[in-house]
C-alpha cells in the first residue's frame, strides 16, 4: 500500500468517528465499561493467585530424626533425601535450634521453656522444599519409609485442604475470566457491528464505483482500532489510579503479614495497561471486520 494511501485511510477512520459522534460514544462507552470490568476481576484473580502461590511456597516438610541415629546415619538420610527428584532444598536444624525457635515463638511465655534446654526433648529435623509445592505430599509419604525417621510433619490434613481449595480457586477465576472476555467481546463487537451497520449505505456506494474490498475494509479496520484504543484509556486510567492508591494503603497494614501481599505496582499496572489496550484494539478491529465483511460478501 502506497503511503499516501494510508494516510487517506487514516484520515478518513478519524472523519467517520466525528461525523458518526452518538455511535462512536456508542461503541467507546460499551468497550469502557466492558474493559473496566475485565481489568478489576483481572486485578483481584491475579493478587488471589499471588498469595496463593506466596502460600504455596511456604509449604515445608519437617523430617524429625530418630534420637538413636549417629552423624552418619543423619549423612546417610540427608542423601537419601537430597536424592529425590522433586526435592528443591534441604537444611538441617539441629535440636538446640528448634528449641531456640519454639521458646521465640511463644514470647514471653516462653521463658519457662529454658528450664529443659539442659535436657532438650526435640529432635534434630531436615527441613526441605519441593520443586512443585504439590509434591509434598507424595515426597513426605515416601520420606516416612527411610532409616533413621522418627517422624514427618508437612500439616497434614491442611496442606490437602489448602491445594485443594487453591486448585478449585484458580479454575473458578479461569472460566469466569474467560467467560467475561467472551462476554466482553460479544458486546463490544456488535455494538460495533451497529455502527457500521447504520453506514452499509456508504459500502454499497463505494462498491458501485469500482473501489476494492482492501480499499473499502481498511478505513473501518482502523475505525475499529481506534474505538478499541480510545475504550481502554478510561479504564486503564482508572485501574492505575485506584490501584496506586489501594496499594499504598495497605502496604503499611500488610506489612506484618507473610502471606497477604499485593502484587507490586510497577511492573504489574503497566502490564495490565497493554493487556487491556490490546485487547480493545483487538476486538474493536475484529468486531469491525466482520461486521464489513458481512457487506462485502467474501
Amino acid at each position: 500500500m502506497k503511503a499516501r494511501t494510508f494516510r487517506r485511510h487514516l484520515r478518513e477512520s478519524f472523519k467517520s468517528l466525528g461525523r458518526n459522534g452518538w455511535m462512536t460514544l456508542a461503541s467507546i462507552s460499551s468497550v469502557t465499561v466492558t474493559l473496566l470490568l475485565v481489568g478489576v476481576f483481572f486485578v483481584i484473580m491475579m493478587n488471589l493467585n499471588s498469595v496463593a502461590t506466596s502460600i504455596e511456597e511456604d509449604v515445608e516438610i519437617r523430617v524429625h530424626i530418630d534420637p538413636a541415629a549417629n552423624e552418619k546415619d543423619k549423612q546417610t538420610l540427608e542423601q537419601q533425601i537430597a536424592g529425590i527428584a522433586e526435592v528443591k532444598s534441604i537444611d538441617y536444624s539441629p535440636k538446640e535450634e528448634e528449641l531456640s525457635s519454639l521458646i521465640a515463638s511463644f514470647g514471653e511465655e516462653g521463658e519457662a521453656l529454658k528450664l529443659v534446654e539442659q535436657e532438650n526433648p526435640l529432635n534434630d529435623v531436615f527441613v526441605l522444599k519441593t520443586k512443585n509445592p504439590t509434591d509434598t505430599i507424595r515426597v513426605a509419604k515416601q520420606i516416612e519409609d527411610f532409616n533413621f525417621v522418627f517422624s514427618v510433619k508437612y500439616g497434614q490434613g491442611t496442606v490437602e485442604s489448602l491445594f485443594n481449595f487453591i486448585n478449585v480457586s484458580r479454575n473458578v477465576g479461569l472460566v469466569l475470566i474467560i467467560g467475561l472476555l467472551f462476554t466482553a467481546m460479544f458486546l463490544i463487537s456488535n455494538t460495533i457491528k451497529i455502527t457500521i451497520m447504520a453506514r452499509r449505505k456508504e459500502i454499497e456506494i463505494m462498491r458501485l464505483v469500482g473501489a476494492t474490498n482492501s480499499f473499502i475494509r481498511w478505513p473501518f479496520f482502523l475505525e475499529g482500532l481506534w474505538l478499541g484504543v480510545f475504550g481502554a484509556i478510561v479504564p486503564i486510567s482508572i485501574l492505575a489510579t485506584a490501584y496506586y492508591y489501594l496499594f499504598d494503603f495497605l502496604q503499611g497494614k500488610l506489612a506484618a503479614n507473610h502471606f497477604i501481599k499485593l502484587i507490586e505496582f510497577n511492573p504489574f499496572v503497566y502490564q495490565l495497561s497493554a493487556i487491556l489496550l490490546l485487547m480493545g484494539a483487538a476486538i474493536g478491529i475484529w468486531g469491525s471486520l466482520m461486521s464489513v465483511r458481512k457487506f462485502l460478501k467474501v
